[in-house]
């Protein structure tokens, strides 16, 4: 029987993050989705329930605090990890999301090897 592959859903608003993340994802055999602000990812969320997120603090619409804080509300998105990435680290920050319950924070630019280890960590393979 066929291993199902794992989903992560990418959130950013920047295309060279969604590509660089996607071709690196995927070559490590993920499913991946993509949402370019907070709102379309809650949709795709509720729609695809990813086994990961890694979503982008500053983004049009919804920031990636605002679409956290709707992710833990909904019972079908609520498990699901959540790694925060930004370009403008603050310890505040990372502290807030956190304790909040995210499962990581990574800085950009990022080590994909890193990134990719993190993911594992969370999800298995």
């Amino acid at each position: 029987m066929k291993k199902l592959k794992k989903k992560i859903l990418i959130v950013d608003d920047e295309a060279s993050i969604i590509r660089l993340l996607s071709m690196r994802l995927k070559a490590n055999n993920y499913e991946v989705f993509v949402a370019h602000d907070g709102v379309d990812c809650v949709k795709i969320a509720e729609i695809e329930v990813p086994d990961l997120i890694l979503l982008d603090m500053k983004m049009p619409y919804a920031d990636g605090i605002r679409a956290f804080e709707q992710l833990i509300q909904l019972d079908i998105t609520k498990s699901i990890p959540v790694i925060f990435m930004t370009a403008f680290p603050r310890i505040e920050i990372k502290k807030l999301v956190l304790k909040m319950g995210a499962n990581g924070y990574i800085s950009k630019p990022f080590d994909s090897v890193e990134l990719l280890k993190n993911i594992e960590e969370l999800i298995g393979e």
